[in-house]
């Protein structure tokens, strides 16, 4: 009787490892399916950020719009003035409450018929590629028509500003982007206190955050869903305490995708290392995740360091302050702006620079001259930048270098010269061979080239053409082979 237990006994162990190992193989099938599944989705989501940011990533130039309530007071509020800083924080650096603050603006606010038309014709004629303008900034003043609230340009005016923007950009032939506040100022339960951004006196006492969190999607979905396409969605800001799931910013991202799906969306949604923030300014672009975002923000500096692989924007002014002030007259120079521009192209990255137009939407005559003239080296010089990459140079003491790979195997290398070299010769170190070399300008003409043990040495008369940065173009076989760098210009 034992053996027949034991035989039955060994054959259901037996059975019973069998169905272990098949549940097993199939746990591990549908893991794998799941994986490649999961993978597909994310070569997807990879793709389809690649198709959107081809444009953005050709435009390099575009212009940056503050405008709004803030602009009437100008930088002064009674007695008190500001003659440097943001004044768009107007609000917050007199203390004024929202009440005082809506009663003494929203009857002054009389935007001029055309206004939206002279924004997009400063931006064309300045070589930008795309308008950012604010909708919202931190006092909650909406451009757009919101049925979320009075509190908005249409219940004010009678007419639909955001429309009117978004118009006037897209006749110009420029993509449109918009700027949307995470902050408000008037909303009675947005955030407040400690580690927000609000007037002083707030605190949370009071205040339910997921009302104005769901006001704040509210607003974002009548934007996404109520004015046809538009190309980039420019959030400000998250602090430490109050990001990414403050905002409920994962589902707000989804909602936008939803509607918008070639929609470009930065990065301060979030406040995290991955959303590529970091203790140091000058190393936030050094590292992305897409899921937090399509590019990374430095504001009112140049970072140091190249991070090919990150899409990055400087955001500047022109002055020191983004809205419009009376006081503020730290004007930067032309030549300051497109060195500027040279700069931020020679490492990868796109400039946005601001205007801060008057209370009735007109254009400072200061940030015209300046547009029109950085516009009128960009006739000139424009190639050297749109459509470009980073420098192969590591350092460069005579100016900046850009870079685009063109048809047959050629790269062109644009050289752009800030110091003339007196010796009437520039040295590249480049170990490639030269097909052309032209100066580009009013006055285009071909340059002569020899090579040493130094790279390629180009032939230079005369004195600079540009005083601003002359442009050289150089074309190469192949991809740029760098040599030790001279270091004399």
């Amino acid at each position: 009787m034992l053996q027949p237990i034991v035989w039955r006994y060994a054959f259901l162990v037996r059975y019973s490892m069998i169905l272990v190992a098949l549940a097993t193989v199939a746990t591990v099938a549908r893991a794998e399916q799941s994986s490649s599944v999961a993978g597909t989705a994310d070569q997807a989501l990879l793709d389809a950020r690649e198709a959107r940011m081809k444009w953005w990533r050709e435009a390099r130039f575009g212009m940056f719009v503050h405008w709004g309530l803030y602009s009437i007071p100008a930088g002064q509020w009674d007695d008190r003035k500001w003659t440097r800083g943001g004044v768009e924080w107007i609000q917050l650096k007199a203390g004024v409450s929202a009440d005082e603050y809506a009663q003494r603006l929203v009857p002054q606010f009389k935007p001029s018929p055309d206004f939206a038309r002279q924004w997009a014709e400063v931006a064309k004629a300045a070589g930008c590629k795309y308008v950012v303008f604010t909708n919202k900034h931190h006092d909650g003043f909406a451009l757009h028509d919101s049925d979320t609230t009075t509190f908005d340009a249409k219940d004010v005016t009678g007419r639909d500003l955001h429309q009117e923007i978004v118009q006037a950009i897209r006749q110009a032939g420029l993509k449109v982007g918009v700027y949307h506040s995470l902050w408000d100022w008037h909303h009675p339960d947005a955030y407040a206190g400690s580690g927000a951004v609000n007037v002083r006196g707030t605190s949370m006492k009071g205040r339910e955050p997921k009302r104005y969190v769901a006001y704040l999607h509210r607003q974002v979905e009548e934007l996404v869903s109520n004015y046809g396409p538009f190309d980039v969605l420019w959030f400000d800001y998250s602090s430490r305490t109050y990001q990414g799931k403050s905002w409920q910013a994962d589902e707000l991202l989804r909602m936008i995708r939803k509607h918008q799906p070639q929609v470009i969306v930065n990065n301060r949604l979030y406040r995290s290392a991955e959303a590529g923030w970091g203790d140091d300014w000058a190393k936030k672009r050094q590292t992305l995740d897409p899921r937090y975002g399509d590019f990374t923000t430095p504001e009112q500096h140049i970072p140091e360091g190249a991070s090919p692989d990150v899409d990055w924007e400087t955001c500047m002014t022109m002055n020191t302050t983004w809205g419009y002030s009376q006081h503020d007259h730290a004007w930067k120079s032309t030549s300051t702006l497109i060195r500027n521009l040279i700069d931020i192209a020679s490492k990868g990255g796109n400039y946005l620079l601001n205007i801060g137009p008057k209370a009735d939407g007109s254009v400072p005559e200061e940030s015209i001259v300046r547009m029109r003239e950085i516009g009128q080296w960009m006739d000139w010089h424009g190639e050297s930048i749109y459509g470009t990459k980073a420098s192969p140079f590591a350092q460069t003491p005579w100016g900046r270098c850009t870079q685009k790979q063109l048809a047959d195997n050629t790269t062109r290398i644009y050289l752009h010269l800030f110091d003339w070299p007196q010796a009437q010769k520039l040295s590249v170190p480049l170990g490639n061979q030269v097909t052309a070399c032209r100066l580009l300008g009013e006055t285009p003409r071909q340059l002569d080239t020899e090579r040493d043990q130094h790279g390629i040495q180009i032939q230079l008369s005369g004195k600079a053409p540009d005083t601003i940065a002359s442009v050289i173009a150089l074309d190469i076989q192949g991809l740029p082979e760098t040599l030790p760098a001279d270091s004399k210009p």
